[in-house]
């Protein structure tokens, strides 16, 4: 077996050909190949469906809970601000630059090379199961969510995504509604008792006050934001619609469908949602694996941010090296200890964990 030392040395490399390699989300059909290799190079069987790769342990038991670890390969664009060649994998004074280099490769290979340390245990008592997905960044229909169906039930999971390695259990998720608010359109010269924009007004103020009852100890209330206001095209016609977006951040006590189901209840409009399925997601504090990660001094929080946790029904963990205030940022980095670090703490956290379980 793989010394800790070796794979964490082979994880970096393989960082540095992932930066140089683009990888924007829909387009990470050479990533994946790299990620092929690196199962091949291990010796270890892999499935791949359009740009996911993933892989089971070698003693796979269909009798055995299934544990999840999961990170992302697929990048944002890089930001106008970059000074660095973002497509260059750069080391300079502990810094790992590039593009995806904090969010999420770190987290990605860290996860990887932690795969690979317990993929021949013959004793774990749980299976795991590798996935590299793509499409995350743009929340797809082909990222994770779409390798579901081919795995077994999950009794919970560990999504990489930069945490400088504390314990975020709990992720808010996201609701987008497309708001239109009817009226009559008419001169703007005529007496019109319907306008659109002005019925918008209560509905405006019915999303800045509305305060949904239960709070979450881990991520607060949920928040509603309007952030987008159109309507008319003239000065002189009154339109027959006013157009409204709202931002709704969704925490732990509700899924996206009761949200949903309580603006159609209070709002006078047609409320049409983007999409349904990027809810919250949560993991008790009691749950061997946090339990693990805060024996080994690491500390719980909430995450405002969005990640695949939001497309997984059982318990996840979001647990990564690297900082998330460096994602999408010019001259993205990641400390190269971070990743060493990254590596040591998924292996013990996952040790202890099963120590705790078997």
């Amino acid at each position: 077996m793989k010394s800790i030392e070796t794979l964490t040395q082979e994880a970096i490399a393989l960082l540095k050909a992932l930066i140089e390699t683009p990888s924007f989300s829909s387009e990470e059909d050479q990533t994946a190949l790299l990620i092929e290799n690196w199962f091949t190079q291990n010796n270890i069987p892999f499935e791949r469906e359009n740009n996911n790769v993933w892989a089971f342990n070698k003693h796979f038991d269909k009798n055995k809970p299934t544990l999840l670890l999961n990170s992302h390969h697929d990048t944002v664009k890089p930001n106008q601000g970059y000074t660095n060649d973002p497509f260059k994998a750069i080391v300079d004074d502990g810094k790992l630059y590039g593009l995806g280099s904090n969010d999420a490769g770190g987290c990605l290979v860290s996860l990887l090379a932690t795969f690979v340390h317990f993929y021949s245990n013959e004793n774990l008592p749980y299976n795991l199961v590798m996935v590299a997905s793509a499409e995350e960044e743009s929340s797809g229909k082909n990222g994770l969510n779409s390798v579901l169906k081919h795995l077994p039930e999950l009794e919970c999971a560990i999504v990489g995504e930069p945490t400088l390695m504390q314990l975020a259990v709990a992720e808010k998720g996201l609701l987008v509604l497309d708001v239109i608010v009817k009226g009559t359109a008419s001169h703007a010269a005529h007496n019109n008792p319907d306008n659109p924009i002005y019925n918008a007004i209560p509905v405006i103020e019915w999303f800045k006050t509305f305060q949904f009852e239960r709070i979450s100890e881990v991520l607060g209330p949920v928040k509603m934001t309007v952030t987008q206001v159109s309507a008319g095209k003239q000065h002189n016609v009154v339109p027959a619609e006013c157009h409204l977006v709202i931002d709704i951040r969704v925490n732990d006590c509700y899924n996206n469908k009761e949200i949903l189901e309580t603006v159609r209840q209070h709002v006078n409009a047609e409320i049409n949602p983007r999409s349904m399925h990027l809810n919250a997601s949560s993991i008790p504090v009691s749950h061997g694996l946090v339990q693990a990660g805060i024996a080994l001094g690491r500390t719980t929080y909430g995450s405002p941010t969005l990640s695949d946790q939001s497309v997984l029904s059982c318990k996840s963990l979001k647990l990564g090296p690297g900082e998330t205030l460096r994602s999408h940022s010019a001259n993205e980095f990641i400390f190269i200890n971070e990743i060493e670090e990254g590596i040591q703490l998924y292996i013990k956290i996952l040790s202890d964990f099963f120590i705790q379980t078997s």
